[in-house]
C-alpha cells in the first residue's frame, strides 16, 4: 500500500512525503501540502513502516530512541528520497524529500548561466550558502553534473547521505558516504587529498578543521565546493571568518582572499505558476573582491561590486528578484517577502513603475506581469 501510495505522489509532482500518526499521507505538490489518502496512519503503521525505512539493524534495535536521524532510501523505478526520521507527540513521523533520478541542470533549476564558469575553475573555493531547505544540495549536485558531462576530471564528494547519484560520464565521480564509506567530512576530506582529485565537493562545512583542510585542498590545485548555513554572500564571508580566533584574522583573511573563487546563496521563492524557483545571489572573487577582504570591507564595498558586477556574472537577491518580477515568474508579494531589504525593493519597484501612467503602486504595476517598455 504505502509503495503505492508513493509512487501516486512522484507522479503527480511531489516534491516531499509526509507520514505521521494520527494524520493522512500528505504530500508536498508544486506549494501546498496535499491530501493524498482518506484513513490516518495507526501508531504501529508509521513504526513498522520505520522499521522497514531504516537502513540496518542497528538502528532498527534501537528505534524507539531515535529522535532525528537522515538517511538516503530509494525506491526502484520511482525515486530517492532523503528520509529524516524524528519523534512528535510520542510517536514516529517520516518525512521523505524525492531526489529524480536524472540530476537537474542549470536551466532546468532556473540558475544563473555563470555557475557553469563557476564549476569550471580549475582550483579553488566554491560556496553555496542559504537556510536549510533552500536547494544548496540540488545546485551543488547540478555543477558536479556539468563538469561530470564536460570535463574529464576525478571528483569526489563526501556527503551525508548520498542524494543524487552521479553515474561516470566524461569525468570520474567517487560518491562517499559519512559514516558508512568514512567516518568524518574532516577525515574523508584529508584522506581525499591522497586521491588523485581534481574537484571535491563537501556536503558541509561544519568545524574550522574541515574549513583548514578545505583552504589546503583549494591552495594546492584542486576546486572545493561545499555548502554553509548563511542567508547571504556577505553572510557566508562574516560567518567564515568569526568561526577562527582573532589572533588568526588576518590569516583567514589573506586565505580567503587567494582562494575564493565564487559565493552562490539561495532563496526559494514560490512561482506563479506554484513551483518554487530559487533567487540567487552571486559573488564572483574578482581582483577588486579579494581586495575587499584582505581590507575588511566585507558589507558596503562587496554589496556594491555585486550591485555593478554583471559583467562577471554577479548579482545581488534584489537584483535578480527584480528580474523575475519583470520576468512574470514570481509576483511582487513574493519577491518582496525574500528581498533583503523589502522596504527598498518596494520603493525601487515603484520608482521603475512611474512611468508607466496608470500604475498607482509597485503592487498594481507588477500584476500586470510587465516593465514598462517590454510589451
Amino acid at each position: 500500500m504505502m509503495e503505492n501510495l508513493i509512487r501516486a505522489a512522484v507522479d503527480r509532482g511531489a516534491s516531499t512525503l509526509h507520514i505521521k500518526a494520527g494524520d493522512v499521507f500528505r504530500a508536498r505538490i508544486k506549494a501546498d501540502l496535499v491530501k493524498l489518502s482518506e484513513e490516518p496512519f495507526t501508531n504501529e503503521e508509521v513504526h513498522d513502516l520505520t522499521l522497514t525505512l531504516l537502513p540496518n539493524q542497528a538502528l532498527r534495535d534501537r528505534i524507539d530512541e531515535i529522535t532525528d536521524h537522515d538517511f538516503a532510501w530509494e525506491l526502484p523505478d520511482v525515486a530517492r528520497f532523503r528520509v529524516n526520521i524524528l519523534r512528535q507527540r510520542g510517536s514516529s513521523m517520516i518525512v521523505m524529500r524525492v531526489i529524480p533520478w536524472e540530476v537537474p541542470g542549470f536551466e532546468q533549476l532556473g540558475l544563473p548561466d555563470v555557475l557553469a564558469d563557476i564549476a569550471d575553475k580549475p582550483d579553488g573555493l566554491v560556496l553555496v550558502s542559504g537556510a536549510t531547505g533552500q536547494g544548496k544540495s540540488t545546485t551543488q549536485a547540478a555543477m558536479i553534473d556539468w563538469i561530470n558531462r564536460n570535463r574529464m576530471k576525478h571528483v569526489i564528494t563526501l556527503e551525508d547521505p548520498i542524494e543524487y547519484w552521479h553515474e561516470n560520464i566524461q569525468s570520474t565521480v567517487t560518491q562517499r558516504e559519512i559514516e558508512h564509506d568514512t567516518e568524518s567530512f574532516r577525515t574523508g576530506l584529508r584522506s581525499a587529498l591522497r586521491q588523485d582529485p581534481d574537484v571535491i565537493l563537501i556536503g558541509e562545512m561544519r568545524d574550522v578543521d574541515t574549513f583548514e583542510t578545505a583552504f589546503e585542498a583549494s591552495e594546492t590545485g584542486h576546486l572545493v565546493i561545499s555548502t554553509m548555513h548563511a542567508n547571504t554572500t556577505i553572510g557566508a564571508i562574516t560567518h567564515l571568518l568569526a568561526m577562527f580566533p582573532d589572533s588568526k584574522e588576518g590569516l583567514i583573511r589573506r586565505r580567503l582572499a587567494d582562494s575564493l573563487r565564487a559565493i552562490i546563496s539561495q532563496r526559494l521563492l514560490n512561482g506563479l505558476d506554484g513551483v518554487r524557483i530559487p533567487a540567487v545571489e552571486v559573488l564572483v572573487g574578482t581582483a577588486a573582491v579579494r581586495d575587499a577582504i584582505l581590507q575588511g570591507e566585507v558589507q558596503q564595498v562587496i554589496l556594491r561590486l555585486m550591485q555593478d558586477g554583471e559583467a562577471y556574472g554577479m548579482q545581488t537577491f534584489d537584483q535578480h528578484l527584480t528580474k523575475l518580477v519583470k520576468e512574470a515568474s514570481v509576483s511582487f508579494e513574493a519577491a518582496k517577502q525574500v528581498a533583503s531589504n523589502p522596504a527598498d525593493f518596494e520603493l525601487f519597484l515603484q520608482t521603475l513603475a512611474t512611468d508607466e501612467p496608470e500604475a498607482k503602486d509597485a503592487a498594481d504595476f507588477v500584476s500586470r506581469d510587465y516593465f514598462p517598455g517590454d510589451e
